[in-house]
């Protein structure tokens, strides 16, 4: 049987708001650099860099 590798960090491609996945809390998280959280534009529809592309399937 397969194992699936969900993704560990999305970027939007719009406004740069870094997410990292958040195991205790089980969802998405805004990432933190710099001291302060990468939330990006407040209104911004994002489109994440995750795409079709991306294989949850490890080798």
């Amino acid at each position: 049987m397969a194992d699936i590798v969900p993704p560990e960090r999305r970027a939007c491609k719009r406004c740069g708001r870094i997410d990292k996945w958040d195991d205790e809390k089980e969802t998405w998280v805004a990432a933190v650099a710099g001291g302060s959280k990468q939330r990006g534009r407040p209104h911004c529809l994002h489109e994440w860099d995750i795409t079709g592309t991306y294989n949850p399937l490890s080798e």
